[in-house]
């Protein structure tokens, strides 16, 4: 032990340590080379080999849980849905005992919800041996249905002439509305490409689908309650955009510039929808539509499919629905997808229309009766003279969104909306711009020949007016409607809402009707009519955007699409104008009720357009007679008419003022 001791001597009188000499480390490299390094190997892998067990030993439980979910995954499953259908019917019971009025949406959406998973559930497990057993029913309706479908089609007309002579005799403006749709029917047929292959099966029942669509939306009470119920959540709904971006840009800007005000709802609403799409629920519920459509019309299932699209998204958006398929579409039935998309309007530009203060259940109903008639339309313009691939086809395969969850489909969708946003803005600005100089052009040219006022707007209500006539519209609205129908068709419905949202704003606040000559608002029934007639992308700008979308998808067809694609326009344009025609004739003016409880709690230091037709209705029972100014009606015996007529001439002016 002392000879290995450390000591002062030894360090001082101790000699070098070979290894740290260039001849010791050569030495040793080459002893090291072969031995060594086996060893330091060696007890590498085992230190690895030992951490690794540790892992497996730690991660045996986690392992064994994967495993087990794995074998009973099924089981799981199940367990798992069965505790939130339990959680969500507590919350059900609690909502409707609460309050059941205001659960009553709530049960709406849950009655929805149920029917079709046990319809989809008894098909699933009934449906083939329901049809076995009704087959010998289905063998003897097939062999009496030729003469059966005759007498369904008397049955049909009868009721149909018999409630239009009934409704009509208490409205007669609705027979021109009637007449209107009539003619724009005719019309397209005589801009038939084959009048001898039209499927009168796909007309009619198109036709019959919007038409019953229609009174179901527009004259019964749950489909007024429920479009309306509707059009309310969509505007709520669209208020939440308020937030983001007065965030981004604050309460004065999207209260006082357009650009702010309407543009971020595209933003929200695109999102939204790309969300929806990646969770699937878009995806069914265009295939429930395209399969009415499909069964009913007998059109094939790629175009019904892409028309069904259009209620919900834009052109290009609907496209993308049946791309795999373009490439292999008859010319028919690539004319009926774009007038599919030139008869209706994108969800996310129907959001900015509602903050116009165009009313959000017409939108909604137009873009749902467009859909049948826009497949009925095409097939009388360009009827199917050649074999569909898709004729029979069952399913057609809907793409699903790539994106990994739902962040970044919410993403996507925002950002895919800043192009749409860009694009109207610009366009905005081009279109009013061309509209101004177009304008000072024609005021010019009319200068010269002392012809004062002339625009394109007068123009338009000049050619367009007996359109807007045979629509429905009062032949004193008329050259307003043609105005707005004029600047959609040239230009685009943007600016025409915009337009149409400013009448309104004028009759809903009560302004007169007339400025001296000039006409400031349109009547109710006008307004509907317009709504219904703008609602669609039918306009020459659209033109170049379809075509550029479908020759990215299918280059090879580009020249077919060109050929086609003015007659789907003409299409587009009626099929907005029969929607309007429909609304016109299904329109039920409403009632101002009674003006002089209305008058009697009145404030008029503001006016509505309530004041003004019950202003207006004093006026006409007011009689001045040798000085003496009496009433008639229900303000004869009122002791308060004077102040009331007093108090109306402050706001209107009127001979008996």
């Amino acid at each position: 032990m002392e000879q290995d001791q450390i000591t002062l001597d030894s360090l001082e009188k101790g000699a070098d340590n070979p290894a740290f000499t260039s001849m010791g480390e050569e030495r040793l490299n080459e002893e090291c080379d072969g031995p060594c390094d086996e060893r330091k190997e060696e007890r590498r892998g085992k230190g690895k080999g030992r951490l690794s067990s540790y892992c497996r030993k730690a991660l045996q439980p986690a392992s064994k849980a994967k495993g087990f979910c794995k074998v009973h995954a099924k089981v799981l499953r199940r367990v798992v849905l069965g505790l939130l259908i339990v959680a969500y019917l507590c919350y059900f019971i609690v909502a409707c005992w609460l309050n059941f009025q205001r659960a009553l949406a709530l049960v709406v959406m849950t009655a929805v919800v149920f029917f079709f998973i046990c319809w989809s559930l008894f098909k699933k497990h009934c449906g083939a041996k329901v049809l076995l057993l009704l087959s010998p029913v289905w063998k003897c309706f097939k062999k009496s249905w030729p003469w059966l479908k005759w007498l369904l089609w008397v049955a049909i007309l009868g009721g149909l002439i018999t409630w239009l002579v009934l409704d009509t005799s208490r409205n007669p403006e609705q027979l021109i509305s009637l007449a209107g749709f009539c003619f724009l029917v005719l019309f397209l047929f005589a801009c038939s490409k084959h009048h001898g292959a039209v499927s009168w099966r796909a007309v009619f029942w198109g036709l019959s689908l919007q038409f019953l669509f229609g009174l179901f939306i527009l004259r019964t009470s749950p489909g007024i309650q429920a479009f309306q119920w509707l059009g309310d959540q969509i505007q709520f709904f669209l208020g939440y955009t308020t937030a983001g971006s007065s965030f981004v840009f604050g309460n004065t800007l999207i209260q006082d510039i357009f650009a702010f005000q309407s543009l971020p709802i595209i933003v929200f609403f695109s999102c939204v929808m790309s969300i929806l799409y990646y969770l699937g629920i878009m995806q069914w519920i265009i295939v429930k539509i395209s399969w009415v459509l499909q069964v009913s019309m007998g059109t094939t299932s790629t175009e019904t499919l892409s028309v069904a699209g259009n209620i919900f998204v834009g052109q290009t958006e609907a496209l993308l629905l049946i791309r795999p398929y373009l490439a292999d579409m008859t010319r028919s039935e690539v004319h009926a997808v774009m007038t599919g998309g030139f008869s209706t309007i994108a969800g996310s530009v129907m959001g900015a229309y509602i903050s116009f203060g165009i009313d959000a259940a017409s939108l909604v109903a137009a873009s749902v009766m467009a859909a049948p008639c826009a497949l009925a339309m095409s097939k009388l313009v360009y009827p199917e003279v050649e074999e569909s691939k898709f004729k029979g086809k069952a399913r057609v395969v809907l793409p699903s969104g790539e994106e990994q969850n739902v962040l970044e489909a919410a993403s996507n969708g925002a950002a895919a909306s800043v192009a749409l946003v860009a694009n109207i803005a610009v366009s905005l600005i081009a279109f009013l711009a061309v509209l101004e100089f177009i304008n000072a052009t024609l005021r010019w040219f009319g200068e010269m020949v002392e012809i004062e006022g002339l625009s394109f707007q007068v123009i338009c209500s000049y050619v367009l007016m007996p359109v807007a006539f045979l629509m429905g519209a009062d032949w004193a609205d008329s050259p307003l409607v043609a105005e707005l129908l004029g600047i959609k068709i040239f230009l685009n419905e943007f600016v025409a809402y915009q337009q149409l949202a400013t009448y309104k704003k004028n009759r809903l606040s009560g302004l007169e009707e007339w400025d001296g000559s000039r006409k400031q608002w349109i009547t109710e029934r006008a307004e509907r009519i317009t709504t219904f007639a703008l609602c669609g992308f039918a306009n020459f700008s659209s033109v170049g955007i379809v075509l550029g979308a479908l020759a990215a998808v299918v280059p090879q067809r580009k020249g077919v699409m060109a050929s086609l694609i003015l007659r789907a326009l003409l299409s587009g344009i009626c099929v907005s104008m029969l929607n309007a025609c429909l609304a016109g004739l299904l329109h039920v003016p409403t009632e101002v009720g009674d003006c002089v409880a209305f008058l009697s709690t009145a404030n008029f230091s503001s006016t509505s357009y309530t004041m003004y037709m019950c202003c207006k209705e004093l006026f006409a029972s007011s009689v001045l007679e040798n000085g003496t100014l009496s009433f008639t009606g229900a303000w004869a015996n009122l002791a308060d008419s004077v102040l009331y007529l007093s108090q109306c001439c402050g706001h209107y002016n009127h001979t008996s003022c």
